[in-house]
């Protein structure tokens, strides 16, 4: 049996560049993603055409996959059939939580707009994941104390989750080719919770993070309406107040984070 030309039935259907849509076209790159899903019941967002829901398929024990594209949902209802998949036409972030089941693993290739958003999402879920993302996304999630890429993100990243990268995918694995290198990595959770509002005081800080962490919480302060004082106590209860944010290692950054909030909210 000849194998699908799915490049062509991408260019006949034609792709969308509002949804971020970059479809894999690499079987092998897929099996191995799968591989992460063996016996379990997997959720996938934006199947596209199918090629990792069908090595997916092969190995788990059941696959939900959410298909926002009205025309894809109509090609995988067509040509992928198994009792073991359940298809959903819906926006991912508008599916109800009963629709989805007792999900164990989330094992996708999501659009690169969406990762942020789908790493809160995950978060909140405590579900473990193995995504193809772009990989400076992947490289800032990584990112350590005292680099340049060290952000909200890597913090945020490393208080949540053990991220590890698992292999780089070039562009020529996709059609249309994105202009960036990806990355496939694994997302375990850690069970930690982080108010939304936490997290904000946390990208507060990180946005002034060359400054000392005395500046940069006064400035915060503002943002906050919290008065100087009380950011300047804070700032001097954690260490060096000399030392600058970039430099603080994240259950640091969270726990200044945190008193920042308690003085918000007495």
């Amino acid at each position: 049996m000849a194998a699908t030309d799915y490049k062509s039935i991408i260019k006949n259907m034609g792709y969308s560049k509002r949804l971020s849509q970059n479809f894999l076209l690499n079987t092998e790159i897929a099996q191995s993603e799968a591989e992460y899903a063996r016996g379990r019941d997997v959720l996938e967002l934006g199947p596209g055409l199918g090629i990792l829901t069908a090595s997916l398929l092969k190995v788990a024990k059941s696959v939900t996959s959410v298909e926002k594209d009205t025309r894809m949902f109509e090609y995988l209802s067509d040509n992928l059939k198994s009792k073991k998949l359940t298809l959903i036409n819906s926006d991912f972030f508008d599916v109800k939580g009963g629709q989805l089941g007792n999900m164990d693993i989330m094992v996708s290739n999501i659009p690169y707009n969406l990762s942020s958003k789908v790493i809160m999402w995950l978060s909140e879920k405590n579900m473990p994941a193995v995504l193809c993302m772009q990989k400076e996304f992947v490289d800032r999630m990584l990112a350590v104390p005292g680099t340049r890429e060290y952000s909200k993100l890597s913090v945020i990243s490393a208080l949540q989750f053990k991220v590890t990268s698992i292999f780089d995918v070039s562009p020529e694995s996709f059609y249309p080719e994105p202009e960036v290198m990806s990355t496939v990595a694994y997302l375990k959770p850690k069970g930690n919770g982080i108010r939304e509002e936490v997290r904000g005081i946390i990208g507060a800080i990180m946005s002034h993070k060359k400054k000392r962490i005395r500046n940069a919480l006064v400035d915060c302060a503002k943002q906050l309406d919290l008065s100087k004082d009380a950011a300047l106590e804070i700032a001097g209860s954690f260490g060096d107040p000399e030392m600058r944010p970039f430099q603080m290692e994240p259950m640091m950054i969270f726990e200044v984070a945190e008193s920042l909030y308690a003085s918000q909210n007495p």
